[in-house]
């Protein structure tokens, strides 16, 4: 058994902590959060832990306790996952605990439900495991006690949801006429679907001439799409992203290579499930206004990787 499915097992006595503070009034209180590791019982829980003491460990489960792992194992009773814990540390004692809470309510007065990700950093160091878990907790004589707790693959948040206007632009773009000044791009996830990645290039003559990487980025402080651009002569670019109908305006400040400060606005039309538009309007250097581009037409000529 690997070191996070355990490390679930460890989290919600930890996470109890935050439940026992909590006060029923009419309704359920909310956990007062996130100080974990505080309590007196917590402590408790993970020094014993961190000894690899699976008698002392076990002693936080009910008698008739179950844990179902990852794969759907179930271990029933105290003395099952004691045996089960005094597997797991051997040879494994001086890991150590983290824990994030994303939810935890008390259902009545003496039974509650926590929700989170689990980490354990093992003995000889290296990157934390993690596991996401869901734990049903009881309180006896005054303390709180594993009555159930499920493991499960953790799955990494992701801002794919805010991307949902911009999805029709995964894939590979390329200018519509073979001659004179075009564009071509590309768009694709990156790290699990929180970025969206362009590679692009104008080109003259179906020949790259000057291009970057851009990065396409949710803020979630001031809910907006932001895109931050690289180009391939060294210079640096920032967008704020706003959407009306068809049409994603793109607010652009950049900073050439050259030491010379950029500003303008790209348009970029979708007329199509295959086709846009991209026009850089209003631009200035130093301040001193630019004409216009004119707009290039743009289709795609791959969809997007699955």
């Amino acid at each position: 058994m690997t070191s996070w499915r355990l490390w679930a097992l460890a989290a919600a006595v930890v996470v109890g902590q935050s439940v026992v503070a909590g006060k029923v009034s009419g309704q359920a209180a909310q956990p007062q959060a996130r100080e974990l590791g505080k309590g007196k019982r917590a402590q408790e829980f993970i020094a014993a832990f961190e000894k690899g003491d699976a008698k002392a460990v076990a002693a936080f489960w009910t008698e008739n306790a179950d844990y179902v792992d990852q794969t759907g194992r179930e271990f029933k009773g105290r003395a099952a996952i004691q045996k089960m814990y005094e597997k797991f540390f051997a040879g494994k004692k001086g890991m150590k605990l983290n824990i994030i809470v994303t939810s935890g309510r008390l259902v009545g007065t003496d039974v509650a439900i926590e929700d989170g990700i689990t980490e354990v950093t093992p003995t000889e160091g290296g990157l934390p495991s993690s596991a996401r878990f869901s734990a049903v907790l009881v309180k006896k004589d005054g303390e709180w006690y594993f009555e159930s707790v499920r493991d499960s693959i953790p799955h990494p948040p992701s801002n794919a949801e805010h991307f949902e206007d911009l999805e029709w632009l995964l894939g590979e773009w390329t200018g519509e006429v073979e001659k004179g000044e075009s564009a071509k791009a590309t768009y694709s996830w990156a790290e699990n679907r929180n970025f969206i990645v362009s590679n692009f290039a104008t080109t003259l003559d179906g020949v790259p001439v000057v291009g970057g990487t851009q990065w396409i980025a949710w803020d979630a402080v001031d809910k907006r799409i932001r895109s931050y651009s690289f180009y391939s002569g060294g210079g640096i670019g920032e967008a704020i992203w706003t959407q009306d109908g068809n049409t994603w305006t793109m607010k652009v400040a950049a900073k050439a290579s050259a030491g010379k400060r950029l500003s303008g606005t790209n348009l970029l039309t979708r007329v199509d499930d295959d086709h846009m538009t991209w026009q850089l309007t209003k631009l200035t250097v130093d301040g001193q206004s630019m004409s216009d581009l004119k707009p290039v037409k743009l289709k795609r000529v791959k969809p997007a990787q699955p």
